[in-house]
């Protein structure tokens, strides 16, 4: 075995010089014999220049012949090494690392010279698997490099130590930890090359921050893109009371969170593929407020701010943070920073687009893309067409005049038309089409359209069954219509079901069959039931919100249907767990105001102590809850209508504008109210009811009580285009608006 000294060669393929033990020779000579075929001739030279044992002049030649670009010879030459002989002879030199103090120094010495003949024997192992991956035998390859893992393990029994280790032999076990996963992978082996990574991530081989961060990142990549679940690591390598993840991608955001925080602690360089990679991790489990993060702690220059502020609004858009995303584009799209950026357009455009207040700048920003998808971005045009006509169809609906929106309608459906010249297979422009034509009662376009979407979709999205049911039922086809939401829950998933159930009971009650109805509310509840078994006793705010199944709806429902029928007992039930729901409990009050006059009286007085508090806390209350309280409040005023107290229920309706001043169907009772006030009171009726036809075009009541406005006006005939206008909406009526699934 050697006593000092280092076998030296340069890594760029030619070695000139051979050193050990103090003594040189020229690569030369031993090239020259190599060259003749004679390897033990060679390997005789070798140990008498360099004073070297059988298997470090073998590891010494195959690394020569490796570097000549000769694997097969070398290969020959490695397998003529005895790698369990040269452990078992190292093991116990390695041992003496925990001699006495006295003999510290003795020991020392001795570790050095092991770990140089250890180096050097451990090398050879691994390029010889080197050389069978080359060769194409990768199955030994892995094998190979595995055993080369094996012996550190047995030598280094606690670990590879931080301080005094050969450079060499270092480097030889870092590329060895590097090599084998992805020989695994080359051979087909998943599971063993998962094993391999988290063996590399978890084994103390004293790894530099770079090679770390390169398997960090490789097995990251493999458990997104491999297609193998991994599962969860053996117990014996987690540690108690750490995080344990639960599966591929909970493991794979593991891992590229601990390469951003060892980036963010400067251990190592920025790659902006880890950043590509976790994006793309934290999509798909839709946790881009945590991505939100990542990007807002990345120091400033690694990114153009521009770029980040569009990535920030995608973040939080998709969150539905509309308000911060939008300040975000805004910045972005500002004529200091980069006004034309198309992509950032078409985002703002599409917030913008769910916002009736908002559409007017969506149509700025739709118009200015369209103008910019030009050349390699053209195919974009259809994206901007269907934002065009999205912002349009929406401003339509707070359009001042009739003429206006009529005019705005017409140019989003020209819009969406032209979007499908560039885009024919888009899926979401097919429902686009259809909900604007079925808002506008075309039914049969609106018909052919919510076909073509289900077809697109493969009928695995709710709201094209819905919308398919909707324009059947506005054709007064009933039957086919329960036979869609037949299909819908054969294809929808369990937790889905309720949006369908409603429908199909709205649809047996528009068919005369009540019994049939109830028994699908029936069924509704025990979805209910088994929804909240599901999250346990205790559920988040989030899965609440979450849920597709609303139980309050289902008994409100359920009530609904039970007074049509007169079965007051089961009406005053499903009221009382509707109460236990929702403390306002709106349309339950709309209910008992309709049909329980002799239960319930109210106060006005009351009623305005409810609007009070309801204004104290506005401000925490979700959307949900403030428009339960507006309908609420239109409930109770239903209540003293139906009990003949005019003045009582107009003081209601009027709070309840106040809340919501453009609630349709408020705006369309107290019209109605007003109509029956005499005379002085029509101009106020008519222009309540002008006003919510503005909003909501099609909504039959109104157009009923604006035709006896213009009646008792003396309008003849503008009473009868109204009442031609109820009745051709009442024949084209659905059970349920389709804004409700726009």
């Amino acid at each position: 075995m050697a006593d000092s000294g280092e076998y030296e060669g340069d890594d760029d393929g030619s070695v000139r010089e051979l050193c050990a033990n103090g003594a040189c020779m020229k690569a030369a000579e031993v090239e020259a014999k190599l060259d003749e075929g004679n390897i033990q001739e060679a390997e005789s030279s070798l140990r008498e220049g360099l004073s070297l044992n059988f298997e470090e002049a073998r590891a010494l030649l195959g690394r020569l012949e490796y570097q000549r670009g000769n694997v097969e010879g070398a290969l020959r030459v490695f397998d003529g090494i005895d790698l369990h002989a040269a452990i078992q002879r190292l093991q116990p030199s390695f041992s003496e690392k925990s001699a006495s103090k006295k003999c510290r120094s003795r020991s020392d010495s001795h570790v050095s010279v092991s770990q140089h003949a250890a180096s050097l024997v451990l090398e050879a192992i691994y390029l010889k698997a080197k050389s069978l991956q080359k060769l194409g035998r990768l199955t030994e390859a892995a094998n190979e490099c595995k055993s080369v893992l094996d012996a550190v393990e047995r030598i280094f029994q606690q670990g590879i130590p931080d301080a005094q280790v050969d450079n060499r032999l270092q480097e030889t076990v870092s590329r060895a930890v590097e090599l084998l996963p992805e020989l695994w992978k080359q051979v087909g082996c998943d599971h063993d090359a998962v094993a391999a990574y988290r063996r590399a991530l978890l084994s103390q081989w004293n790894l530099d921050n770079e090679c770390c961060a390169r398997i960090q990142k490789r097995f990251a990549v493999f458990l997104l893109h491999s297609g193998v679940e991994a599962g969860p690591p053996s117990l014996g390598s987690q540690v108690e009371g750490s995080y344990v993840p639960k599966n591929n991608l909970e493991e794979a955001i593991l891992l590229l969170l601990i390469l951003m925080k060892k980036y963010h602690l400067g251990k190592i360089k920025w790659d902006p593929a880890v950043m590509e990679h976790l994006t793309y991790a934290l999509s798909l489990c839709s946790q881009t407020s945590i991505l939100a993060k990542q990007l807002e702690e990345i120091m400033p220059g690694v990114f153009l701010r521009s770029d980040r502020w569009n990535a920030l609004a995608l973040c939080y858009s998709a969150i539905g943070q509309n308000d911060a995303a939008l300040n975000l584009l805004r910045k972005s799209l500002h004529k200091h920073e980069r006004p034309n950026d198309l992509m950032a357009l078409l985002l703002a455009a599409k917030i913008c687009s769910e916002d009736c207040h908002l559409a007017a700048e969506g149509i700025q920003y739709a118009r200015t893309a369209l103008s910019n998808a030009q050349g390699k971005d053209e195919h974009l045009k259809g994206v901007g067409l269907r934002m065009l006509g999205l912002c349009l169809g929406r401003h339509a609906k707070v359009s001042s005049s009739d003429y206006e929106r009529s005019r705005l309608q017409s140019e989003a459906l020209k819009s969406l038309d032209g979007a499908i010249t560039f885009e024919n297979n888009n899926a979401d422009l097919f429902f686009d089409l259809g909900v604007r034509y079925a808002e506008q009662r075309n039914l049969s376009t609106a018909l052919r359209y919510a076909k073509q979407y289900i077809d697109a979709t493969g009928g695995s999205v709710l709201k094209g069954w819905k919308l398919l049911a909707l324009v059947l039922s506005a054709q007064q086809r009933f039957s086919e219509a329960e036979v869609v939401t037949d299909a819908a829950l054969d294809e929808t998933t369990k937790w889905e079901q309720g949006p369908i159930l409603r429908l199909k009971a709205k649809l047996k009650i528009a068919q005369a069959l009540p019994m049939d109805a109830i028994e699908t509310y029936r069924y509704l509840l025990a979805l209910v039931q088994a929804q909240r078994k599901s999250f346990g006793p205790l559920r988040s705010l989030s899965q609440i919100e979450d849920d597709k199944v609303n139980e309050f709806q289902v008994w409100h429902g359920l009530a609904n249907l039970y007074s049509g029928l007169s079965h007051w007992k089961d009406v005053a039930i499903c009221m009382g767990k509707a109460r236990e729901l929702k403390a306002y409990s709106a349309e339950m009050l709309h209910t008992e105001g309709k049909n329980w006059n002799f239960i319930l009286t109210y106060e006005i007085s009351n009623l305005n102590l409810h609007l009070l508090h309801a204004w104290k806390v506005t401000s925490l209350a979700s959307f949900n809850e403030l428009e339960d309280l507006y309908v609420y409040v239109m409930s109770t005023g239903v209540m003293h209508e139906g009990c003949g107290q005019t003045h009582e229920a107009l003081r209601a309706y009027i709070n309840a504008l106040l809340i919501e001043p453009s609630y349709v169907p408020c705006k369309v009772l107290v019209g109605s109210l007003f109509s029956k006030l005499g005379p002085k009171a029509l101009p106020v009726a008519r222009s309540l009811l002008s006003d919510a036809l503005r909003i909501e075009p099609t909504n039959r009541k109104a157009w009923y009580y604006l035709g006896l406005v213009h009646k008792d006006d003396g309008r003849i005939a503008d009473a009868a285009d109204c009442f031609q206008a109820a009745s051709m909406l009442e024949e084209s009526d659905p059970i349920e608006s389709f804004s409700s699934i726009a």
